[in-house]
């Protein structure tokens, strides 16, 4: 339910981009940010076999927290709806990196299913 939450701020981050001035750098980094977030929700659903293997970070609580950091800081902007989503983004990366190091916690499913590790590919 988190990661959903995340991917939705993160899409109404990307499109809050585009407000209250759109300029070629805000259309750039918008269009990124939704694209991310789509991505991200999409993961709760479907694990496509080219993400586990190009972007195996996101199936760590370490690297899926670096990343939230990084969209949040993104997403922060000087009005209130950017910087309320990218401020909640970034607060749950820095949960999620928090995580990392609480033996006690065990990764959801959806992240323990392609983390087969580093070198464990079939040869």
């Amino acid at each position: 339910m988190v990661n959903l939450a995340v991917a939705v701020f993160m899409v109404l981050g990307g499109i809050g981009q585009f407000f209250p001035s759109i300029g070629i750098q805000n259309v750039i980094v918008g269009v990124y940010v939704i694209i991310f977030g789509l991505a991200t929700g999409m993961l709760e659903f479907r694990i496509p076999p080219q993400v586990a293997k190009y972007a195996s970070f996101m199936f760590s609580f370490i690297g899926r927290g670096v990343f939230y950091i990084f969209i949040g800081s993104i997403v922060v902007g000087t009005n209130w709806w950017k910087s309320t989503a990218g401020t909640i983004v970034g607060i749950i990366g820095i949960g999620y990196c928090v995580l990392e190091y609480i033996p006690s916690i065990e990764p959801p499913a959806n992240m323990r299913d392609a983390d087969a590790g580093w070198g464990a590919e079939q040869v």
